[in-house]
């Protein structure tokens, strides 16, 4: 299986320079990967260096946790369209979903989504339940999303195949990001197989 445009090749790492970023470009250009996902610092930068290829520039947005303000997440979500993001990876209020305020999460959602990009939601599934699960995927859609993905790869787990399952019952038209602990070949068709349409990895493919 050609999984290569399947791939969103990840470097989120506090310790990543410029020669890193650089790199992680060259390698998305020589295999034709889906994009390169990277924190905002770095989405200008890879812009330029991806200028001229069909890999698109991914961003990730109150990254890892998930709890800044609503405002926050919009405003920088704004700033990386602006840089030259062309999707956008926000993470879920975990906590509020948790508490049941559908209302903030959809408001959090909403907020992201209205910068244009691309939008991912990241609901760091190892953190919820089942039907927690089943709920976010469900205001994710009504809130527009275009992908829900699974995890950040920053907590206690990463994807898996059970909570691909959750998702697709009740992600509507949103389509799936599995991401965290996915490095190899092998397992990435696994997840393609089970109906994902991205994979998240910081691993060579």
């Amino acid at each position: 299986m050609e999984i290569n445009k399947y791939i969103d090749y990840t470097n989120l790492k506090a310790d990543a320079t410029k020669a890193d970023i650089e790199r992680l470009c060259e390698v998305a250009k020589a295999h034709g990967y889906a994009s390169v996902c990277v924190n905002s610092r770095y989405v200008s930068f890879c812009k330029e260096l991806l200028k001229g290829t069909d890999v698109k520039v991914a961003c990730v947005v109150g990254f890892p946790l998930g709890a800044m303000s609503v405002e926050a997440k919009a405003f920088e979500a704004k700033q990386a369209v602006e840089d030259g993001a062309d999707e956008i990876d926000m993470v879920i209020a975990v906590g509020a979903l948790k508490e049941g305020d559908r209302a903030y999460v959809f408001a959090d959602v909403k907020g992201v989504h209205a910068c244009g990009a691309t939008l991912k939601v990241i609901l760091e599934t190892c953190l919820l339940t089942d039907e927690e699960i089943a709920t976010a995927c469900e205001i994710c859609a009504e809130a527009g999303a275009d992908f829900v993905k699974t995890s950040t790869g920053f907590s206690t787990g990463g994807a898996t195949l059970h909570a691909v399952e959750i998702m697709k019952a009740h992600c509507g038209k949103c389509k799936i990001k599995a991401s965290g602990g996915i490095r190899d070949y092998e397992t990435a068709v696994k997840y393609i197989e089970a109906g994902v349409s991205r994979i998240g990895t910081s691993s060579e493919l």
